[in-house]
């Protein structure tokens, strides 16, 4: 995954600063965990959303309103410029995970048009269905966004197994509501591997999820 201009870097080009304590309070990792279901009730809803929290960091920058407009909108715009790219082993854990009977279900923070994400990692005809944050209302590791993938599996929690490479959110969070977790850590990414609880396993990339099948 490769993202467009950083905040910082687009506060910067209009001689503002982003400090740290900002970012804590204001960015969309400082709302994992969170419900927002007053903000999901459609896509306009949840972009008026995202960018009022826009307005407030930059106000907390010290930008006044004659620049915020301008730089709401290049924040906003930036924000949904990325490129991704599948993991190589991708496509064909995907598929055997299919041939073998399981439903597989993406669910993860993200904005309302996960669908294009997927389509770009040239993954959407190999899942069968996506749960975004922006549209269950809430953020792993909220259980709300969970048991609103539950529903679309269409399977109790004892019988799914959850994947990602991100602790809390995929991890401590299915765990609690009952699913079995995997934890994603790759080589290249992870150097603090927490130890196991149970109900948890953990793989070095995508393939391990067939063995552990």
């Amino acid at each position: 995954m490769e993202w467009g201009p950083t905040y910082e870097a687009t506060l910067a080009l209009k001689g503002f600063s982003l400090p740290a304590e900002v970012v804590a309070r204001w960015t969309a990792e400082a709302f994992d965990g969170v419900e927002h279901v007053e903000h999901s009730r459609s896509r306009d809803h949840y972009v008026a959303w995202e960018r009022e929290r826009l307005r407030e960091m930059v106000r907390e920058c010290g930008v006044g309103d004659d620049d915020a407009v301008q730089l709401v909108d290049d924040l906003h715009a930036n924000s949904k410029t990325w490129t991704m790219a599948a993991y190589p082993e991708a496509p064909a854990v995907l598929d055997g995970l299919r041939a073998a009977g399981v439903r597989v279900v993406v669910c993860s923070n993200w904005d309302w048009d996960l669908d294009r994400a997927v389509d770009a990692a040239g993954l959407s005809d190999r899942v069968d269905a996506l749960v975004t944050s922006a549209q269950a209302g809430a953020r792993k590791p909220h259980p709300r966004i969970y048991r609103c993938a539950l529903e679309v599996a269409g399977v109790p929690p004892a019988h799914v197994l959850f994947a990602g490479d991100s602790w809390r959110p995929d991890v401590e969070g299915p765990l609690a509501v009952g699913m079995r977790a995997v934890h994603v850590a790759r080589e290249e990414r992870h150097d603090d591997e927490p130890p196991l609880p149970p109900g948890a396993h953990r793989v070095r990339d995508l393939r391990g999820l067939l063995e552990l099948l």
